[in-house]
C-alpha cells in the first residue's frame, strides 16, 4: 500500500528550502484574512498544525503561547528559526497532524492552513483538532475546497488523481468536513481564486460524527 504520509514527509522537506519563494506572496493576504478573524486574547495557547516554515506567524499577536507543528523536520526548523526572529516564545515539533501528541482540551486556538487539502485523512485530522481544543475554543482554516453545494464531478475526480499525487485533492468540501469533525462554523469567507480557497471560523461544538 502506498504510503501517502511518508510520501508527505519526502515532499514537503523537498519543497521546504523554495516554499516561502512560492507561497509568502501567493497567500500573503489570505493569510491575514483568514487569521483577522480568530478572537485573539492574551496568554491564549495556540496550534498551527501543518505550520510548514511559519508564513502564519507575522499575522498572530506576540502575547500567545505558541506551538507548531509539521510532518517535515525541515520545516520545523525553518518555523522555529523565523518565530526566533519573531519574537515568539514558540515550540516546534515534528508531528503527524492526525496523530497529535498533546492531552485533551488543551488550547485555546488551532490554526490549519492549507492542510486539510493534503491530508490523507482529514477527518482524522480535524477529529484530532477538535479533541486537543478547550470548550468552545476556535478553528482556523484556511484551504482550497470544492464547493459544499454540491459534489466533484467527473472531471474534477478525474483532474484529481494527478493533483493529488503530486500536491493537493481539490474535491474536498469544508462544511461537510468541520461539521461532521463536531464544529460550528462561524464564518465562511472566499479568499483567493474566486470561491476556490476559503478562509473558515469556527468553534468547538458538539462531538464528532462516528
Amino acid at each position: 500500500m502506498f504510503n501517502t504520509t511518508g510520501w508527505n514527509r519526502l515532499r514537503y522537506s523537498l519543497y521546504a528550502p523554495v516554499y516561502d519563494l512560492v507561497a509568502e506572496r501567493a497567500f500573503r493576504r489570505a493569510r491575514r484574512q483568514a487569521l483577522s478573524a480568530v478572537d485573539w486574547t492574551p496568554r491564549q495557547r495556540v496550534l498551527i498544525v501543518g505550520a510548514g516554515t511559519g508564513l502564519d506567524l507575522p499575522w498572530l499577536p506576540r502575547s500567545i503561547e505558541l506551538h507548531g507543528t509539521d510532518l517535515s523536520p525541515a520545516m520545523v526548523r525553518r518555523f522555529r528559526a523565523r518565530a526566533d526572529r519573531l519574537g515568539f516564545d514558540a515550540s516546534a515539533r515534528v508531528m503527524d497532524a492526525e496523530r497529535l501528541d498533546y492531552p485533551d482540551g488543551h488550547f485555546d486556538v488551532v490554526v490549519m492552513h492549507l492542510i486539510l487539502a493534503v491530508m490523507p485523512h482529514p477527518r482524522q485530522g480535524l477529529s484530532e483538532a477538535h479533541r486537543v481544543l478547550a470548550d468552545d475554543g476556535q478553528l482556523c482554516v484556511l484551504d482550497k475546497f470544492q464547493p459544499d453545494r454540491c459534489p466533484a464531478g467527473l472531471g474534477r475526480r478525474a483532474l484529481n488523481l494527478v493533483t493529488s499525487a503530486i500536491a493537493t485533492d481539490i474535491t474536498r468540501q469544508a462544511r461537510p468536513l468541520l461539521e461532521g469533525a463536531g464544529f460550528a462554523i462561524e464564518s465562511d469567507e472566499p479568499v483567493m481564486m474566486g470561491e476556490l480557497f476559503r478562509a473558515l471560523l469556527a468553534r468547538k461544538s458538539g462531538a464528532p460524527a462516528r
